[in-house]
């Protein structure tokens, strides 16, 4: 072998150590998210599972663990009086059939929803899986209720006919799995669940689903070394057939989250509302309360279009990206009231979507005058959005400071607007709105084009 080649070897192989992880956290932790996540800001969460059937109570996703586990009264009661005596969970599987799941429908909805990407419950506590898993034999989509790979049968479609990514909530524990049980009774110094289970799953779904996103759950009650978790994460991101673009989250074992993985989702509905050093999800529910759908929900319990947007708003300014859950009927319906809100919001985002894709917080996420003022940031823009329209029009901002040679518009309206600045408040005026000039709808935003302009944006 000449110099020549020695040389290219050498550095061929320097190159593939640097890309390598280690099954530790320090190195996975050095992972940077690839460049998708972040510019895409807004994702869609889909809890729909044979607790899809009972659809039942404030939390109707861990009815079987309320009903059998903890005695709860509410979900006691519920079975006792609408189920016959000898119901196991189990046979509810057989009504989760899908049989009026319309998926080119899904995809009109979530493709006019403005989500960049999709997570759908592959797998949730129960132990169902919503693919034909080689080891969830008869519990699992295909072999019994609907009678096919609803997973697969959504990847396919979203990717043949969207831009939009797809990804798998997955549960790494099941509350009533046998194998579990046994680790759990011996303090998880053994790992028959793991290797019998959680891993295999795992590595199926990446390897026949190549998915863009792994949302990691279930993982609370034993620790990371238990799971076996810096291992997989180093399979995933050194060999596997979606190293270069899956993106996972924080829940890999006890203590894990909000301190590794890849962004951090640290609790259910994580709105810090203040910037945060680390990327970061809120994972959010349209209902305030259940993740999987309810049949006994409300009005009042969905979250209305302006409480979503300015969810959505405090999430983005703050450096984070918003996950927001629907859940299905067992016959794959997507209830008008989750309709609307995701197409209301991606009305909004057609209009305004530019001051969400692809920005950086500002040097302030929200203005120290003004109430209801969130701000992002895109190269020299400035993006000022107003959750609420200002008194007699005028809106005062103690936190952006502008020039006789700066530009201010409002996003969907033709014309510049005219602003005063008296000391370190700044004055907008905003324009009169006729039915056949609409800007926009429950929120609006201002572009600022500063002249001179110095970076200012956090990154």
């Amino acid at each position: 072998m000449n110099f020549e080649m020695s040389l290219l070897l050498w550095m061929c192989l320097s190159f593939v150590k640097v890309l390598s992880y280690e099954a530790n956290w320090e190195s996975l932790d050095s992972r940077a998210l690839p460049e998708w996540y972040d510019e895409s800001k807004i994702g869609i969460f889909i809890h729909w599972g044979v607790f899809s059937v009972p659809s039942y109570g404030p939390q109707s996703a861990w009815l079987w663990w309320y009903w059998e586990s903890t005695r709860n009264g509410t979900y006691v009661n519920f079975i006792s009086n609408n189920y016959t005596p000898s119901l196991a969970y189990g046979d509810l599987a057989r009504q989760f059939d899908a049989e009026l799941w319309n998926l080119d429908y899904w995809i009109d909805i979530l493709s006019n929803s403005g989500a960049k990407y999709v997570v759908l419950t592959s797998k949730h506590h129960e132990g169902f899986t919503l693919w034909p898993s080689k080891v969830s034999w008869n519990w699992n989509a295909k072999d019994i209720g609907p009678k096919r790979d609803l997973l697969g049968d959504l990847a396919e479609a979203i990717r043949n006919k969207t831009d939009i990514h797809f990804g798998v909530y997955h549960s790494m524990y099941e509350w009533f799995h046998p194998l579990y049980l046994l680790d759990k009774s011996n303090k998880f110094k053994t790992q028959h669940f793991v290797f019998g289970k959680t891993l295999p799953e795992l590595i199926e779904l990446v390897t026949e689903y190549k998915p863009d996103v792994i949302w990691s759950d279930g993982d609370w009650e034993a620790p990371d070394t238990y799971w076996n978790s810096t291992e997989f994460l180093a399979w995933l991101y050194n060999e596997s057939p979606v190293k270069d673009t899956v993106v996972v989250n924080d829940r890999w074992g006890s203590g894990i989250p909000c301190n590794h993985g890849g962004y951090y989702t640290c609790t259910d509905r994580y709105n810090p509302k203040t910037l945060q050093k680390h990327k970061f999800e809120n994972a959010m529910t349209l209902d305030k309360n259940s993740w999987g759908y309810r049949r006994n929900i409300a009005l009042s319990d969905f979250h209305t279009i302006e409480e979503l947007i300015t969810i959505m708003t405090e999430t983005v300014s703050c450096g984070g990206n918003i996950l927001i859950n629907i859940g299905p009927t067992h016959d794959g319906r997507i209830i008008p009231i989750f309709e609307e809100r995701l197409r209301q919001l991606g009305s909004w985002l057609q209009t305004n979507g530019e001051a969400i894709y692809g920005t950086r917080p500002w040097k302030a996420q929200n203005d120290t005058l003004t109430p209801g003022v969130w701000y992002t940031s895109k190269g020299s823009t400035v993006y000022t959005i107003v959750l609420n329209w200002p008194k007699k029009s005028v809106l005062n901002l103690g936190s952006l400071q502008l020039n006789s040679g700066d530009e201010v518009s409002m996003l969907g309206y033709p014309s510049p607007l005219s602003f005063e600045s008296s000391g370190k408040i700044v004055s907008i005026t905003f324009p009169a709105l006729t039915p056949d000039i609409i800007a926009s709808k429950w929120a609006w935003v201002l572009k600022v084009t500063k002249q001179n302009y110095r970076s200012n944006n956090i990154r």
